[in-house]
């Protein structure tokens, strides 16, 4: 490892697990001084124990008094933070979009989107305190196409994604990159999800698959790499990028 942000804040949402958990880790090994948020306690405690000097906070990324405490917990505890990975995210419903429940479909929007905005909403300001850095959103593949399996996640997605090309162009000035990654089908306890809720998860674990020319699932480490790709200095002339890791499914 290179040491490469070193002396670096960085706050994470979605933490425990999958995706968000792969860049904690790496950011940790880069030397990072991390603030970690997710509603899983013990998946944090666990983590924790591979992230030195990481602080833990306990959130519901869709309340804002929830957000607010963890950036304020942050701020005091390694002042303000310079890098923002919001990996937070659900499926919600799998149904064709005119069936699905409204609690389903608002608490999917809830999480997915609104935790993505309050995120910028509460960090943003520290990262232009710290004069400067960088953000990463995390939306999907299903976010820049439409998806027959997955219709609500990939409309909560493709709002993500044009949140972040609209957070690039307002924070551009302020020295401020925002760039979303899109992956594809990744190796995640949300992938093993996808294919639990299908009537014959063998075959929508094949249909995946085929969709992907690569040949294969990809795993959450590719995808980090990705994320600490734009985050760093070599991404410097950056922003406003919608970038798929998706063993060239949109290809």
């Amino acid at each position: 490892m290179t040491g490469r942000f070193a002396g670096r804040v960085a706050a994470i949402t979605g933490a425990a697990s999958g995706l968000g958990r792969a860049v904690a880790e790496a950011l940790a090994a880069e030397g990072a001084r991390l603030l970690l948020m997710d509603r899983d306690a013990a998946g944090l405690e666990a983590l924790a124990a591979r992230c030195p000097d990481a602080l833990t906070v306990v959130i519901d990324v869709s309340s804002a008094a929830d957000m607010a405490r963890a950036a304020a917990a942050g701020l005091d505890r390694f002042g303000p933070a310079s890098l923002l990975v919001t990996a937070a995210g659900m499926l919600g419903p799998t149904a064709p979009a005119v069936e699905a429940e409204e609690a389903d479909w608002d608490r999917l929007f809830d999480v997915n989107v609104k935790g993505t905005w309050l995120a910028a909403k509460c960090f943003i300001p520290q990262i232009r305190a710290a004069g400067g850095g960088a953000v990463v959103t995390l939306a999907s593949a299903a976010g820049l196409t439409g998806s027959l399996s997955l219709p609500a996640y990939s409309a909560s997605k493709g709002a993500v994604v044009m949140l972040s090309r609209s957070l690039a162009l307002a924070h551009a000035p302020e020295g401020i990159r925002v760039n979303c990654v899109c992956p594809g089908s990744i190796e995640t306890p949300m992938l093993d999800a996808t294919f639990a809720a299908a009537a014959d998860p063998a075959a929508r674990m094949a249909e995946f698959r085929a969709r992907h020319p690569l040949g294969r699932f990809g795993q959450a480490r590719e995808v980090a790499d990705t994320v600490l790709f734009l985050l760093g200095e070599g991404a410097g002339f950056v922003t406003g990028v919608s970038l798929p890791v998706d063993g060239g499914r949109l290809a």
